[in-house]
């Protein structure tokens, strides 16, 4: 059998995500422990093995001081370990014990002093040389590829591992195999992936707390450790730092089953997280010295400095490239006429490189382009509408067939999907898919499922066919850089789309102002002819009661109202195009309040007398404001015409004008019929005109006066009840 990369996991069996491996109640018999009391040193508990190696017989050595059973000078050298051990540093000490010698180790974890005597083993050679060449050639890197194999390499040469084997976490959280130093004879593991849950997660957090972790042979014997629980808190013992901390037998069957026999793991950190592991393997039983496995340490911990600084200084070279990317779509965007999203399908490669896709669709109304390797037409099609229900800007997915169970059918071409559309009422949309990571992943042979007889420990093989099993329907995620390049790509997009809707604005505004100055333009003379003629037929027609006479001057009449509303109707379209293009322009000039106000009753009063209305103006004192006279004039007349108009016989109206701070307020107030509360929000609206009691209104005039108030840096509102009357009111700055 070929064995699959995993040296060093954990592969999971039916139970092993739950295993309480920080809890063995054992150790690895190539070492001793015992657990301590401060200050006293007296012994809490002690490896099984204890009694054997220091001669002691088979009492117990629960509550026994640690002096009497390591003696006077292995005690003084126990008692300086503590000092570098209060202070942080190196707290390995070498010990003499029954004739052997020994390293020392110490930590503290929860409440208890640890105190691990290892059996020393002499380096085939002086590590420092080696850890020098080492972190020289790491520092010196300038590629990740480079970094991975130069560790490697020179951590099989320090240790004489048969393998060292680097794996990476990818965000699903199975690994791959990116670096690899082999001896002859062994399988080559190189890009290779193995399942997440072959080091579940409390494999993983012992992963992440502690550096190094070593099986000097892995068909050990467990000691135990007695007594079984705590004697201060009756609990198993947490051996989550111990260096000779048992592991477990699915772990060392998994060993077996992938021929190897010792083996050896250093954690690698990012940002306090595991990011990957340094795996090393032996085909027989091997001791690795604490002084390598501290030198090995080093490496570990200075390759995952120098990981993050190259992982950053390729980020910024990869965000260079997608800037620059973006940057020529956005060009191809802005020198095009068309449809934006139809400007990028010339540009279908850069698209695909901005994101590492392998298939892309441009929809574009009823036009749906493909490239690369897509689902069919109809696919995406049926797609689009869940797209756009998501309600986002930006739509994503590494396992579409969950989200959208119809994708199930094309997910090995399609688990993943990045999606932008625009805020437009027509289909649009840019979509980039991504396979199945089952796709995309190499592995050597085909996977065999294969169960020890009389075990349920998983097989190197077995184990693969799991990985494929957790990746089904899934496609690599999309990073965060990528996912940042299509939002700055849809932000452009959008900014162009904008930006051509505001110049069809601006085409079509000026169309019509054309066209109000030529309709303007070759009415206005057919129309002043019309009334000059109307006058002359007046004329001509005999002063006498007779029905000729009267019918034709009713007619006559009839014509000179509708041109003199002709007339009026296309000054207010010019109005209204000046107001709408935002060159509306008024020619303010002090005026005296009260003289204003006579010089409206004088033409007003006429008209209200006429129709039995009481019309009555009322100023304070001294009032002076800046107004453009005409404009003013025209306020004034299509609110006292509204007035008039909805306001009966016997009615009033009373036109005021007080100081209001800075400003001055007018006020038209009338009794009339007054405006329905569902209509009052929409008065100043183009064309509005109230139901009943205005047959003729243009619907203008409102929307025309709310202009001019505002070319004059006011406001204009109005309050109403129907029934009662209303109140149009406005405000104009005071002139000195």
């Amino acid at each position: 059998m070929k064995p699959l990369p995993v040296i060093g996991a954990v592969p999971l069996s039916d139970d092993c995500a739950s295993e309480p491996i920080h809890i063995p109640g054992s150790i690895q018999p190539h070492g001793l422990l015992l657990t301590l009391s401060e200050p006293t040193l007296v012994v809490l508990q002690a490896s099984a093995n204890v009694n054997t190696v220091l001669g002691l017989g088979g009492e117990s050595l629960c509550g026994q001081a640690l002096g009497s059973l390591i003696g006077a000078d292995a005690l003084a050298q126990v008692r300086l370990a503590l000092v570098d051990l209060d202070t942080d540093e190196d707290e390995l000490r070498p010990v003499t014990l029954n004739g052997d010698l020994f390293d020392a180790l110490l930590h503290r974890h929860q409440g208890l002093l640890f105190l691990e005597l290892e059996r020393a083993v002499t380096p085939r050679h002086a590590a420092a040389l080696h850890v020098a060449r080492a972190l020289r050639r790491l520092q010196s890197a300038k590629s990740l590829d480079g970094l991975y194999q130069i560790c490697v390499t020179e951590i099989r040469a320090l240790t004489g591992y048969d393998r060292v084997t680097l794996y990476r976490f990818e965000q699903e959280g199975h690994g791959k195999v990116i670096g690899e130093s082999l001896s002859d004879g062994m399988p080559p593991y190189l890009g290779l992936c193995f399942p997440a849950s072959d080091i579940p997660p409390q494999a993983r957090e012992l992963y992440r707390l502690n550096w190094i972790r070593v099986i000097p042979d892995a068909a050990y014997t467990p000691v135990p450790i007695l007594p079984a629980l705590r004697p201060d808190t009756g609990q198993a013992l947490d051996l989550s730092f111990a260096v000779l901390r048992s592991v477990s037998p699915v772990h060392c069957h998994y060993l077996k089953n992938m021929g190897v026999r010792s083996s050896m793991s250093i954690s690698l950190l990012k940002d306090d997280q595991l990011w990957g592991l340094i795996t090393c393997g032996h085909r027989e039983p091997l001791r690795v010295p604490h002084e390598l496995r501290t030198a090995c340490t080093s490496i570990g911990q200075l390759l995952s400095m120098q990981i993050t600084l190259l992982q950053e200084q390729e980020a910024r070279r990869q965000q260079q490239e997608k800037t620059s990317m973006i940057d020529a779509l956005a060009t191809a965007m802005a020198l095009q006429t068309c449809d934006v999203m139809e400007s990028l399908r010339p540009h279908a490669q850069t698209l695909l490189n901005l994101t590492a896709a392998d298939g892309l669709a441009i929809l574009v109304e009823a036009r749906l382009h493909r490239f690369g390797v897509c689902p069919t037409e109809e696919e995406i099609r049926a797609l689009y509408p869940w797209i756009q229900a998501q309600g986002k800007g930006v739509v994503c997915s590494h396992q579409l067939g969950a989200e959208f169970p119809p994708a199930v059918a094309y997910q090995a071409i399609a688990s993943g999907l990045l999606a932008f559309r625009l805020p437009k009422p027509v289909d649009n949309a840019v979509m980039w898919f991504r396979p199945e990571v089952q796709t995309t992943v190499h592995w050597s042979g085909e996977p065999i499922k294969s169960r020890e007889a009389g075990t349920t420990t998983l097989s190197p093989r077995l184990s693969f066919e799991r990985w494929k099993q957790q990746v089904d329907g899934k496609a690599l995620q999309w990073s965060p850089s990528e996912l940042l390049a299509v939002e700055s790509l849809r932000r452009h997009a959008l900014e162009h789309d904008l930006a051509r809707q505001v110049q069809r604005e601006h085409a079509a505004v000026r169309a019509r102002d054309e066209l109000v100055a030529v309709v303007s333009h070759d009415l206005r003379s057919p129309l002043t002819i019309l009334l000059m003629q109307c006058g002359m037929m007046r004329k001509l027609v005999p002063v006498d009661d007779t029905k000729a006479s009267l019918r034709l001057t009713s007619a006559i009449e009839t014509m000179q109202n509708a041109t003199s509303r002709m007339n009026t109707l296309l000054e207010d379209l010019i109005d209204i195009s000046r107001i709408e293009a935002g060159r509306y322009r008024v020619a303010p000039q002090p005026l005296d309040v009260v003289t204003t106000l006579e010089q409206l009753g004088l033409m007003w009063q006429p008209l209200a007398a006429a129709k039995g209305v009481n019309l009555t103006w009322q100023a304070q004192p001294g009032l002076r404001v800046e107004a453009d006279p005409e404009r003013l004039f025209q306020v004034f007349s299509n609110l006292l015409g509204n007035a008039l108009k909805f306001t009966g016989l016997g009615g009033a109206i009373e036109v005021l004008a007080q100081a209001a701070d800075d400003h001055v307020l007018f006020r038209v107030c009338d009794n009339g019929a007054g405006i329905d509360a569902a209509q009052l929000p929409y008065i100043f609206e183009r064309y509005w005109t109230s139901r009943e009691g205005n047959p003729t209104g243009s619907g203008l005039g409102l929307y025309i006066s709310h202009g001019i108030i505002q070319a004059h840096g006011g406001t204009l509102w109005a309050e109403s009840v129907a029934g009662q009357g209303s109140v149009f009111s406005f405000r104009l700055a005071a002139a000195p």
